[in-house]
């Protein structure tokens, strides 16, 4: 069901961080066009990056957020090996754990 990609990029102290994550991401507005029944929400509420074990960004989100998410961040510090960890949980208690290494 999920999945999450990740790339980054140490470069003068910074380290940029891009990252896809598959994920339906319902709002619970919209409706089967068969059924006229209600889509239920199903949705990313939170996302979090940690350089090896240091929190470096958090980020809540609600259903106005597309699907398949994409979110880029900078954070200061980072070194070619060190790794990076996003996780994210949704509004049904699923969560998906990626991992990479910066480059």
């Amino acid at each position: 069901m999920s999945d999450i990609k990740i790339r980054a990029k140490s470069s003068n102290g910074v380290t940029t961080v891009k990252s896809l994550m598959s994920h339906v991401m319902e709002t619970g507005l919209r409706k089967d066009k068969e059924t006229g029944d209600p889509i239920p929400a199903h949705f990313i509420q939170e996302v979090t990056a940690k350089w090896k074990d240091d929190v470096v960004m958090t980020a809540l989100w609600s259903g106005g957020v597309s699907k398949n998410p994409y979110l880029s961040f900078k954070f200061n510090g980072g070194e070619p090996g060190d790794p990076i960890e996003i996780t994210w949980v949704d509004n049904q208690g699923n969560s998906e754990t990626g991992t990479a290494e910066i480059s």
